[in-house]
C-alpha cells in the first residue's frame, strides 16, 4: 500500500509567507510612491529599504521553490493585494495638500459663505464659459478634509462642476484651526 505524504510547509505555509509579504512589501511600496510624489525626503527612502528588503525575501523563497505553482499563485496574488491595501491605507492617512476646483453658473454666495463658516481660505474668480458667465473657486485644503468639502458643495450647490489635483506643497493660506478634543480642552484650561 501506498500513502502520500502532503507536504504542508511546502503548499501551504510557504505559499501563505510569500502571500504576506508581498502584501507588505507592495503596500509599503505604494504609500512611498505616494510620499516621494509629496517631496519628504527623510521617510521615503526608509520605506524603499523595508520594501526591497522584503520583496527579496520573498524572490528568496521563489528561487528556492521553483517547482512549487502555489508560490507563483501567491506572490501574483500578494502584489495584488497589496496594491488594494496600500491604497486603502493611504486613503485613511490622508496626506497631503488638494486645490479644489469648483466651476458653477449659479450664484456662489452661500457656498462662500458656507466655507468660510467653517473655516475655509476660498479665492473666487469670475471666468467666461463655452455659454456663460461662471464663478470660478480655488479652495486650498489638507486631504483630510475633503469629504468635508464635498459635503458643503454638495448641499448648497449640487450640480457644480468640480475637480480635485494633489498639491505638492503649499505655503501659507487660511485653513480651518484644527479645534481641540475635549481632553486637550482640559489641559489648555488647567493651563490658565
Amino acid at each position: 500500500m501506498i500513502t502520500m505524504h502532503f507536504d504542508w510547509y511546502a503548499y501551504v505555509v510557504l505559499p501563505l509567507l510569500i502571500f504576506i509579504a508581498r502584501i507588505l512589501d507592495v503596500s509599503i511600496g505604494t504609500i512611498r510612491i505616494i510620499i516621494v510624489s509629496r517631496g519628504n525626503r527623510t521617510l521615503a527612502p526608509l520605506l524603499g529599504f523595508v520594501e526591497v528588503f522584503i520583496w527579496i525575501i520573498a524572490i528568496g523563497e521563489i528561487m528556492q521553490n521553483l517547482d512549487n505553482w502555489v508560490c507563483y499563485i501567491a506572490y501574483a496574488l500578494g502584489f495584488a493585494s497589496g496594491n488594494y491595501i496600500g491604497m486603502l491605507i493611504e486613503e485613511k492617512l490622508a496626506i497631503g495638500t488638494l486645490v479644489f476646483r469648483i466651476i458653477t453658473q449659479k450664484n456662489t454666495a452661500e457656498l462662500v459663505d458656507a466655507l468660510y463658516k467653517e473655516g475655509y481660505g476660498v479665492t473666487e474668480i469670475d471666468a467666461k464659459g463655452k455659454f456663460s458667465k461662471v464663478n470660478v473657486i480655488y479652495i486650498i485644503l489638507k486631504r483630510k478634509n475633503l469629504h468635508k468639502v464635498q459635503s458643503i458643495i454638495q448641499h448648497h450647490n449640487p450640480t457644480a462642476f468640480y475637480t480635485v489635483e494633489d498639491i505638492r506643497k503649499a505655503q501659507y493660506g487660511v485653513f480651518p484651526i484644527n479645534r481641540p478634543t475635549s481632553f486637550r480642552r482640559k489641559i489648555l484650561r488647567l493651563r490658565k
